[in-house]
Formats: structure tokens, sequence, C-alpha cells
């Protein structure tokens, strides 16, 4: 395979997309076609988000990989069910287990992760897949608008927590990854530096832009700190999926018919959720990004810089990776999360 094909190996499945469950790339499909079925035993990974629409896929994926594999979740009952039917059918060898915390607020993350740390002292990939989209008008517990806090500043304190053992995990051979799984509703913002709340001026689609945008800085700067120290950041659109995390959009099945016909070019590029969880499995265990990080994935391919919001072509606004604009929102996370 040429380097070229290395980094889009799906080109040919995505270049006529016919709507969920067609020819593009499942995560599952992923990890077998990447040799990695019990191929990463002794590896930790830890997955938020992990009990319904693509954090359950992906799990299922990475548990395929014989590394033991972490869910994060709010609700122990479901966590449970997910884990159990996962198990059922999983081929990989290595641990499933449960971390319960709620995104919603920082105690109850930092009481989280002590579990975690009681666990395991090894953490090789980090999913940030958790998040909520397009919310009334919300506080978290900690008194942050309720998109910002959840998707980003939740995920911000994970790392910071999780940053002195994803080090210590790191070696030679695999580095250690922290995935940020963000959306292409992040060309709608940038980030609000003097109104990080939107106190004010509070609309729902937004928030989710200016969290989504979040994500990415975010990871961009991890590589920026880190990548030479062991640690990569990515960022990764996992591309239109109809799951719970719409629930705010399409109340009823009927609003998500009727909102499905009047767009055809959505219809041709909506994946179900085991396509959906590929490009951030391929992200978490490719080879190719061995090393690699500040990059925006999608549709198993390095993303572009795009001036216009594309459903067929996608690509990601220049803000996201605007330096300045990394370093300030590091600073101001560090300072909201009580952070060093």
């Amino acid at each position: 395979m040429s380097s070229s094909q290395s980094f889009n190996p799906y080109a040919q499945a995505h270049a006529d997309p016919k709507g969920a469950g067609d020819q593009r790339p499942t995560a599952a499909q992923i990890i077998q076609d990447e040799g990695l079925v019990n191929g990463m035993i002794g590896k930790v990974m830890l997955v938020t988000g992990s009990t319904s629409g693509i954090g359950v896929e992906t799990v299922r994926a990475l548990h395929l990989t014989g590394a033991d594999v972490y869910m994060q979740a709010r609700d122990l009952k479901k966590a449970h069910a997910v884990r159990d039917d996962i198990l059922k059918a999983s081929e990989g060898n290595g641990k499933l287990d449960i971390v319960i915390m709620d995104l919603d607020s920082l105690k109850s993350i930092r009481e989280g992760i002590r579990d975690l740390l009681s666990k395991t002292q090894k953490l090789n990939v980090l999913i940030n897949n958790a998040g909520v989209r397009n919310t009334p008008e919300s506080q978290t517990e900690d008194g942050f608008e309720t998109q910002f806090g959840v998707n980003h500043l939740a995920h911000f304190l994970i790392f910071q927590l999780l940053q002195p053992v994803l080090l210590a995990s790191s070696t030679p051979l695999f580095h250690s990854r922290v995935i940020n799984v963000t959306s292409g509703s992040h060309r709608g913002s940038q980030i609000h530096f003097s109104n990080p709340n939107l106190d004010g001026a509070y609309a729902p689609r937004l928030a989710y832009s200016q969290s989504k945008t979040a994500n990415i800085l975010m990871a961009n700067q991890i590589e920026r700190l880190y990548g030479s120290l062991g640690i990569h950041g990515l960022s990764v659109h996992p591309g239109c999926i109809i799951t719970n995390l719409q629930k705010h959009d399409l109340r009823t099945e009927e609003e998500r018919d009727s909102f499905l016909r009047s767009n055809p070019v959505l219809q041709k590029v909506l994946k179900n959720t085991a396509q959906g969880a590929a490009t951030q499995v391929w992200a978490a265990v490719a080879k190719v990004w061995e090393g690699e990080g500040a990059v925006y994935l999608e549709d198993c391919r390095q993303g572009h810089e795009c001036e216009e919001p594309d459903l067929l072509n996608g690509g990601y606004k220049a803000f996201a990776f605007d330096q300045e604009a990394e370093e300030k929102l590091w600073d101001l996370s560090c300072q909201l999360v009580g952070a060093n």
C-alpha cells in the first residue's frame, strides 16, 4: 500500500456512499483489517460515553484487540447490560470493566478517575467520545454551560488527571493516544473566550459548535505540549449518525423520517453506529497514526481545510487549528477545572 493509500485506505468505499449499512467500513472491520484481533493484549484503553450510540460500537471493536477496555458510564445497570452483550460474542481476551462517573460533575470525574487508577496503573488509549448536543440552556453541577462543560471541560479534566499514567504507559513501539470525538458542526463557532458560558447569548447549536471546536483545539494542544514526550492528540469527526445524541433535535421517529426524506444528501452519507465508530477506532489503533497527532480525521482519512460546510466532502475550519486559540483555551480550561 502506498503512503497516500495508507492515510486514506478506504477511499474507494467512501467514494459513493449509499446510506447506513453500505460498503463503508465498520469499527470491527478496522480491527480485522489492521490484523489486531487479540493483537493488543496488555494495552489498556478508556472510552467515555460507552453505553449508547457509537460508544458501544467503539468498545465492542476495541475489545476485539485483546486490550483491557474500561467503559465510562453514569448508569451502572445500563453499563452492565452493554458489557454483558459485548462479552457474549467478543473474541477478545482482555478485561472489560466499568468506571462510573458523571461528566456533569468535576467531583464525580475526580472520584471516577481515582477508581480507575485503583484498578490499573496503565493507560495507552483515551477516547473522549461522550457528548451532549443542542441541549436547552442549562448548567453543569459546577455552573458551566452544559455543552461546553460536558463535551469539553469534563474531557479536559479527565486528560489532566490521566496525563501522568498516559505518559508512563507510552513506549517506543506504541505512543499513548488521546482521541477527541468532535463534529463537523464545529464549523459553526469559534471559542467565545470572553463568554464561554454564552450568558445572555445562548443558542443550542452555537453552544454545541463551540464545544466541538474546543475538542479539536484541545487535541492539537496535547500534541504540541506532549507529542515529543509520547502522548499524541487526534480529533475525529465520526460522520452523520442518528443516535440518542439527537434527542433534542429529532424527538420522534416521525420527525426523524421526515427530516431524512427532506435531506437526500444526508440519506446518502448517513452511517449506522458500527460505521460511525470506525474512524475513532482507526485513530486509536491504526499503525499509520503511530507517533502522529494534531490532525482532524473523518471517513477514515485525514480531513482538509474548508470554507463552507459540505456533507459530502467534509473538512474543518482554519480557526480549529489556530495556535493562539489552542493555547488560550488550554489556559482557560486549566483555570476553570482547577488544574495546573
